[in-house]
């Protein structure tokens, strides 16, 4: 509807923008970030150095939109994994598994847009602050899981630094509350703190096991190994929920 509204040159510079992304996606692939170059893109699509720069102000321009539109797709992905797994009777350590999974199989299917996102494209390159709002997204569908858990000793001191953060950043607090509203209310209350530091550390727990396992696995690192990405993700799944009770009946 919003793309029929536009008049003709809205749409071409938004087709002309596409096009760009896709050849700069195109030489990441090739040659991972410092592949990257503004004059190559242009030349191939008949346009001269200036007229690009219409469209991008230059090269960390483009990359911030790469970067904004991969971490809105991984979130996209997330929430699909999240909305289907949630239908049925599947408890909660096996909704763990199958977000783990939906993690694994885009950046497998996406190894250079992971990348983009997980690391440091270019030497010098920062990313925009407004990507910590879409990283967020990508790690929201964890937070109602581990609000259902009981940490147990071996993640306890992490709790207690999410319990701190908690009370320290306003944003992560409301972050938990968006995606695990049972985690957050009510806040002030000893239960509702401790639903939603257990939420924020399984979240972040979650986050530190997939990015080493998937980052690995993009990498290569696993070549010449008897294992699947996929069975070694899976025990780290299998530990979490473990330290976290998930799926225990109370004490």
């Amino acid at each position: 509807m919003e793309r029929a509204r536009q008049g003709p040159r809205a749409r071409y510079r938004e087709q002309t923008r596409a096009e760009i992304k896709d050849l700069a996606l195109r030489q990441l692939a090739e040659g991972g970030g410092t592949a990257l170059a503004l004059t190559r893109i242009a030349k191939e699509m008949g346009l001269s150095g200036p007229a690009l720069y219409r469209y991008f102000a230059g090269r960390d321009d483009l990359l911030n939109a790469l970067i904004r539109d991969a971490y809105d797709d991984a979130a996209a992905a997330m929430a699909r994994a999240a909305a289907r797994s949630a239908k049925g009777s599947r408890g909660v350590r096996a909704r763990l598994h199958d977000l783990a999974e939906a993690y694994r199989t885009w950046a497998i299917a996406e190894p250079h847009r992971y990348l983009l996102i997980q690391g440091a494209p270019v030497p010098g390159y920062v990313a925009p602050a407004d990507t910590l709002e879409r990283a967020r997204a990508v790690l929201g569908p964890f937070l109602p899981l581990f609000a259902t858990g009981s940490p147990g000793p071996a993640v306890a001191a992490t709790v207690d630094e999410m319990t701190a953060w908690l009370a320290a950043d306003g944003t992560v607090g409301a972050w938990v509350a968006r995606y695990a509203p049972e985690a957050a209310g009510p806040p002030d209350t000893p239960a509702g703190e401790a639903r939603a530091a257990s939420a924020l550390a399984g979240a972040v727990l979650a986050w530190t096991q997939l990015h080493g396992s998937v980052s690995l696995e993009v990498a290569g690192q696993f070549a010449g190994m008897a294992h699947r990405g996929g069975t070694l993700l899976g025990a780290h799944m299998e530990m979490l929920a473990d330290a976290f009770g998930l799926d225990q009946a109370p004490a």
